[in-house]
């Protein structure tokens, strides 16, 4: 059965002039000619998303969505009607925020973290903000030094409330975070500990950064923040180095040397990088 809201892989059909359409074992579903791929012909297979268009015609796409069903992700409003609000979730037809599924009236140009769903009353993808009962440490999917997806929540005291793997929530703390940072930010982390009941604590970068300390690794969380790349080294400007890594320029060098000595990174004319980024 096609899945609604999720990447389908089905066989075309037949073809015609606005595109094709793909196999549901009903009349099929048009694939817009826009979308197709160079040489897409009837008995081939090829993987699309599949959504409601304006018309509440299922359609198909290979156009990536930024979130399919059961995906928590933050999503930035388009506009906003008396019935709710359209989020830009990367395909030309927007999602829709019900107005009782938002906590509170959604701004437009303001970026919501959003659970995408399946709305039982008209079959279409829809969006919650409403995404508390969805979240839970009960029971966990993830131990210690794990890598996981992180999405910035909300600001506490302490740090930040992340969602992990947009199933659970940890605390990322102030002294963990070498960049800034805001709600709504995605990145990648790892469970640095779980505590008693089931609190998390996570921290950037990946696990074995934190067994270096001080300023080196500061670079290294900074680096993997950055994608595993920077362009500053040892000839860089004092200025440019204080500004991004708020270090001297005689410190950043001593640090980098160190983790270049030890392979955490590799030292190129452009810049520093992660082992194995290009």
């Amino acid at each position: 059965m096609v899945e609604v809201g999720k990447y389908n892989t089905l066989k075309v059909l037949r073809a015609v002039d606005f595109g094709v359409f793909l196999d549901d074992s009903k009349e099929g579903i048009l694939l817009p000619k826009r979308f197709m791929p160079a040489n897409l012909k009837p008995g081939d297979e090829i993987t699309v998303f599949i959504y409601h268009d304006s018309e509440d015609r299922l359609i198909a796409t290979t156009q990536k969505p930024y979130g399919i069903v059961g995906d928590i992700v933050p999503l930035k409003a388009v506009s906003v009607t008396k019935q709710g609000a359209f989020l830009d979730w990367g395909l030309m037809k927007d999602i829709f925020v019900p107005k009782s599924k938002q906590l509170m009236a959604m701004r437009e140009g303001g970026t919501y973290i959003v659970k995408i769903y399946i709305d039982e009353q008209t079959g279409r993808v829809a969006a919650t903000e409403k995404i508390e009962p969805f979240l839970s440490n009960d029971t966990l999917t993830v131990r210690e030094k794990e890598i996981v997806d992180l999405i910035v929540y909300r600001r506490t005291d302490i740090g930040y409330t992340v969602i992990i793997n947009g199933k659970h929530t940890g605390v990322l703390h102030f002294n963990e975070i070498y960049r800034n940072i805001q709600v709504g930010d995605t990145m990648k982390g790892f469970i640095k500990t779980i505590r008693e009941e089931n609190k998390i604590d996570v921290a950037l970068g990946v696990p074995g950064y934190n067994r270096v300390g001080g300023e080196a690794g500061k670079i290294l969380g900074l680096l993997e923040a950055a994608g595993g790349f920077l362009p500053y080294h040892d000839k860089s400007d004092p200025d440019d180095i204080y500004a991004h890594f708020a270090m001297s320029k005689k410190t950043f060098k001593m640090a980098i040397g160190q983790l270049f000595k030890q392979k955490q990174i590799e030292i190129t004319d452009h810049g520093i990088r992660l082992p194995g980024q290009k």
